[in-house]
């Protein structure tokens, strides 16, 4: 159920992609919270695992600059973007995300620039949701895909190994190499 759309109210953009023109994989979640917004930067909630997770993978962890977070993601195949562009929200959760005023990313043009993609990994239940709706059928660029668990510190319920586990399980398939 949509959350009742406030009178007049902005709304939250997104970031650009950061994605080599070589990726293989590409990341989505579905828009931005609030504390990345602020920082604009992905993923920029000290809680959230993304950084911690992409550290024990390849190398791109919370302690790096984020410039060097983001070379290292490029150089190890891994882009990154969100499903959606522009949406209302109040607050960070994707529950509060109204969906009448979601309007997504392009991704048919991303695909086209990135031909070198094979798959795609939603960072949880509401990314793949807003993607199903919103995007193109990733049969149609022969891509494939996984939802796995999101970092998000809402997500708090599956424990920091097991979201490891899924994420390395999915980036070594899509043929990203990763620590063991």
């Amino acid at each position: 159920m949509d959350t009742p759309s406030l009178p007049d109210a902005p709304l939250l953009q997104g970031f650009a992609p950061v994605a080599a023109r070589n990726a293989r994989v590409l990341v989505l979640g579905s828009m931005p919270g609030v504390a990345s917004l602020q920082a604009r930067r992905y993923y920029a909630h000290p809680r959230n695992a993304f950084w911690p997770i992409m550290g024990a993978l390849v190398g791109a962890g919370p302690d790096l600059p984020y410039a060097d977070r983001l070379a290292r993601l490029k150089s190890a195949g891994i882009a990154l973007w969100d499903v959606l562009d522009r949406c209302e929200r109040e607050g960070s959760l994707d529950s509060a995300i109204v969906d009448a005023t979601a309007q997504a990313n392009d991704f048919a043009a991303f695909f086209q620039r990135h031909a070198m993609l094979t798959a795609v990994l939603f960072n949880g239940a509401k990314a793949e949701a807003a993607f199903r709706r919103f995007g193109p059928p990733l049969d149609a660029f022969g891509l494939r895909a996984w939802r796995l668990p999101s970092t998000s510190p809402a997500n708090a319920s599956v424990p920091f190994a097991k979201k490891l586990a899924a994420w390395r399980e999915a980036l070594q398939a899509a043929g990203i190499a990763t620590s063991d």
